[in-house]
Parts: structure tokens; C-alpha cells; sequence
């Protein structure tokens, strides 16, 4: 790639509303490998020192709204854009089968920052009988995929929902609560919309996602310029989840974790497809370009430390999902603190199988 070009891709990775970069070879294709978690999560990474420009909504605003809208306008509109919904379709496959597993019908549900239908693509209308499908964007919406599930696109930012309360028998999202500023807020709302015995499903990503882009660019920085800015956008650790959940008024939490990764030709390749997602940085503290030195280095690092034997390079999304119910006297509740009659002491004079006794 000549130096004009490099250049060219670098300001646009973080700039809304540029022209396309280049495109992704058809001659190799993603595979995804879903694996547990074993190691520590990252901690939630805070806010910024203070409100963003031209911002009213108080001290947490990490990210610009505005132009993560732009963004998402802008790969809505790319040809042939559909070859970037490989992780969304992923994701939202998983997040159906979620819903799959609970045994009813839900006469209304509610899709966050749906987009072009990436979970309503998965379900059926014995599942879902109606369907309300919001983005911030509104190409997006136009892109909307067709599903037996009648559905009306709402044209709503995802940090005000512009819903009543106790409307919705289901709500989910997937891939888009990690762009907002407020997120005990924005699962207040979803709380507050949805009615009594309700439940929320959700995915997004977690505090590991793209680390090893993250460590390329972090160490090449250090090299060529002698520190390091944020080129990643800070996530939500999943060690905090649970407890934004009950703090906005859930009840029966899940909270699980599985790690998609996609594998690519390159770091430039990986940068390109995030991009193409409508996945780039919007936080108000990212620098707006690389240099290139920088980007070199950082290729190359990428390469040295994670590079696979076929030559390609892997990209980690850990991806976390959620699951919480809104109260309801029907629900099974917990025991009183106190009211147990068994004690853990006894259990090693329960007999065994056949009548014997424990060894």
C-alpha cells in the first residue's frame, strides 16, 4: 500500500462520512471459534474528565452519539455492505436461541439498535407475534431484513427509548448497548418499558474484546512515539454486569460469556471490517489518525505476537449476554434468611445408594 493510501485509511478509520477504503479478498473467509473464558476480565473502564463538546447530558459521556450515528449511516450505504454482518448475524443467532429457551409466546417485543434484523431474522412468529425494531440510524432501518414477524422500524436513540411503560412482553438487543454513555440508565428504561414478568435479553461486547489490536497499536505507539492514546473503545467488564442489572431492578439474572474469533489477512484487514460495522471509535478522546510509522509497527507486532502459522491474524470479540426479568409476584422468590432446617453438617449422614453409609 503506497503512502497516500495508508494515510487515507488511517484518518478514516476514525472519521465519520469518508468514502470506502478498499475491500475485503473473497478469498478468505472468517471462522468462528466460541470458547469459555477462563482468565480475569478487564475492569469497567470510567468516563471521561468531563462532558463531550456541545454536550448537556451531565459528566458520563465517553462516547459521541452523533457521530457513531454517522457512522453506522455511512456502512448502511456501502456496496456490497452485507459482507460485514457476519458478527451481527453470529450474535444475534445466539441471542434467538436464548429466547428459544424460554417457554412461551410473546405477544410484543422490542428490538434495541436492531438494525437490519439480525435476531428477528432468527425467530419465528410462534415465538414473536409483533416486533418493534429501533436503530439510531435510519439507513440502517431501510436495510431491514423481511421475517414472518410483522414489525414496525422506529427511528429512536437507544439511550431514550421513546416507549410507555409496561408495554413490551420481550425486550433484546444485541451489539449496541456497549456504544452507550448511560448504561445503568438505558437498562432503567428497558426495565421501566417492559411489563411485569417481562424479560430482557441482550448481548454486547465485553472488557477482553480486540485486545490484541488493542496491545499492537498500545506498544508500536510506545516505540515509535514514545506514549499511547486510546484507539479502542473502553468496554464493560463482565464482573460489573450483574450489578448494573439489579441495580436497574432485575430480578433471575443470567450472566454468560463466550469468545468469538474471526480471523484475518492482516491488522489492516481488521480495522476495515470494524469500519464496514459501523464499529469504529466514536469516544471523544480518540486521536483522529495514526501515523504511519505507527500503523507499520503496529502491523507488524500484530503479526510477531498473535500471527497464526497460515499467516493470518485473529480478532477476539468477547461477546457477553444477559438476562434479567422484571418482578413479578408469580416468579419464584428466595427463601428467608434463616428458614432453613437442614444443615450442610448433616449431609455426611445422608445414606448412600442402597442404604450405606457414606465412606
Amino acid at each position: 500500500m503506497s503512502s497516500g493510501g495508508a494515510q487515507k485509511l488511517l484518518q478514516g478509520l476514525h472519521t465519520a462520512g469518508s468514502g470506502p477504503v478498499g475491500r475485503i479478498s473473497s478469498a478468505w473467509c472468517c471462522r468462528f471459534r466460541a470458547e469459555p473464558r477462563t482468565g480475569p476480565s478487564r475492569a469497567l473502564s470510567g468516563p471521561g474528565p468531563g462532558p463531550g463538546p456541545g454536550s448537556g447530558r451531565g459528566s458520563m459521556n465517553v462516547f459521541n452519539r452523533e457521530m457513531k450515528r454517522r457512522q453506522k449511516n455511512w456502512a448502511a450505504v456501502l456496496e456490497e455492505g452485507h459482507q460485514y454482518d457476519y458478527l451481527r448475524d453470529e450474535v444475534g443467532s445466539r441471542v434467538a436461541d436464548r429466547v428459544y429457551d424460554i417457554a412461551r409466546t410473546f405477544p410484543l417485543a422490542l428490538d434495541i439498535g436492531g438494525g437490519k434484523s439480525h435476531i428477528a431474522a432468527h425467530l419465528s412468529k410462534d415465538v414473536v407475534e409483533r416486533l418493534f425494531l429501533t436503530d439510531v440510524s435510519q439507513q440502517t432501518l431501510k436495510l431491514q431484513r423481511q421475517s414472518e414477524i410483522p414489525t414496525q422500524c422506529v427511528l429512536a436513540d437507544e439511550e431514550f427509548l421513546p416507549f410507555k411503560e409496561n408495554t413490551f412482553d420481550l425486550v433484546v438487543s444485541s451489539l449496541t448497548l456497549h456504544w452507550i454513555n448511560d448504561l445503568p440508565g438505558a437498562l432503567r428504561q428497558i426495565h421501566a418499558v417492559l411489563k411485569p414478568d417481562g424479560v430482557f435479553i441482550g448481548a454486547m461486547v465485553g472488557g477482553e474484546t480486540l485486545y490484541e489490536l488493542r496491545c499492537s497499536l498500545q506498544l508500536a505507539e510506545v516505540e515509535r512515539e514514545g506514549g499511547f492514546s486510546p484507539h479502542v473503545s473502553p468496554y464493560t467488564a463482565v464482573t460489573d454486569l450483574g450489578n448494573l442489572l439489579g441495580q436497574a431492578g432485575f430480578s433471575m439474572l443470567t450472566v454468560d460469556i463466550d469468545d468469538v474469533q474471526v480471523h484475518y489477512p492482516g491488522i489492516m484487514e481488521v480495522m476495515t471490517d470494524l469500519q464496514g460495522m459501523g464499529e469504529s471509535n466514536c469516544a471523544w478522546n480518540r486521536r483522529s489518525m495514526l501515523h504511519r510509522d505507527t500503523m507499520l509497527a503496529a502491523a507488524a507486532i500484530y503479526k510477531e505476537m498473535y500471527g497464526s502459522e497460515d499467516g493470518s491474524v485473529p480478532a477476539t470479540f468477547e461477546i457477553l449476554y444477559m438476562i434479567g426479568w422484571k418482578p413479578h409476584e408469580s416468579q419464584a422468590k428466595p427463601a428467608k434468611r434463616g428458614s432453613a432446617t437442614v444443615s450442610f453438617g448433616d449431609l455426611s449422614k445422608i445414606s448412600g445408594p442402597g442404604g450405606t453409609e457414606p465412606s
